[in-house]
């Protein structure tokens, strides 16, 4: 399983590179959008039991919500920073959620739930890849996520004996939490010594915290996945399950980070 695991990983991750430092930008966002409707397909498997019908009408939903929003940051000054702050909002609510009403999930709030955090990520590193012409934020934001998920998997294995959140993902642990945030401050810190021009301090302090948000965006998904008898959201990628068992920590990454940018004075 490890071994398929790291082959698909390094498929991703050779695609993923090509799009984003072999084309232009424009060419990530088009690959974000298609990311994010393939999720926002798997993610109506929580809905209704997710019939083609469910699945067909939300992911539609979702593709006006993403045109929509693209349209409001154009007319709109602020409505990315607006968004965003929604957001994380909307991922406070989520953790109390799951502390406390893991089993209260309907076909509604299923669907309410894919819209804050589908919409907001795509918006997020949409605009981070637009306002700078680039796309070294949204590698960072990848990166920083696949630190985060490496660090919780390899500690959460070999020392991983508190558990994080049994009854919604029973194998999660603490030990797996601070392994993944101390491996994402790594990053961070790498990133803001060698790449960015940012202080190095307050930018991975800032990301410690992303870090840690974006485990919520995980158990989220894997509180929606055992109200619907779901092991994965789907099989899109063998031994890594479906697109949302790949992005999920990142819907809840992107929106705290470019909010963070925004503070730190990185984006405008």
């Amino acid at each position: 399983m490890l071994k398929q695991r790291v082959l698909t990983a390094i498929v991703l991750l050779a695609v993923l590179l090509t799009v984003m430092l072999g084309l232009p930008p424009i060419y990530t966002v088009w690959l974000i959008s298609a990311l994010v409707l393939v999720g926002a397909w798997e993610w109506a498997g929580f809905i209704g039991g997710g019939s083609p019908a469910i699945r067909a009408t939300f992911t539609g939903v979702i593709a006006l919500a993403l045109a929509a929003s693209l349209w409001l940051q154009a007319v709109l000054p602020g409505f990315v920073y607006g968004a965003v702050a929604v957001a994380l909002g909307w991922w406070l609510v989520a953790f109390l959620w799951i502390c406390f009403a893991p089993t209260r999930v309907n076909a509604v709030t299923a669907a309410l739930a894919g819209l804050f955090a589908l919409v907001p990520c795509w918006l997020a590193l949409v605009y981070a890849t637009l306002a700078t012409n680039g796309t070294h934020w949204v590698l960072f934001t990848l990166a920083l996520v696949w630190a985060a998920d490496t660090g919780a998997f390899f500690a959460g294995r070999w020392f991983g004996k508190v558990p994080l959140a049994p009854r919604v993902s029973p194998k999660k642990t603490w030990e797996g939490v601070i392994g993944g945030v101390a491996l994402s401050a790594v990053v961070a810190w790498l990133a803001a010594t060698y790449l960015f021009t940012v202080d190095v301090w307050p930018f991975v302090l800032t990301c410690v915290a992303v870090a840690a948000i974006s485990i919520v965006g995980d158990l989220a998904e894997s509180m929606l996945k055992r109200a619907a008898g779901l092991k994965d959201s789907g099989a899109l990628f063998p031994g890594h399950g479906g697109m949302l068992d790949r992005i999920d920590s990142v819907t809840a990454a992107a929106p705290a980070l470019v909010f963070a940018l925004f503070g730190l004075g990185v984006l405008s």
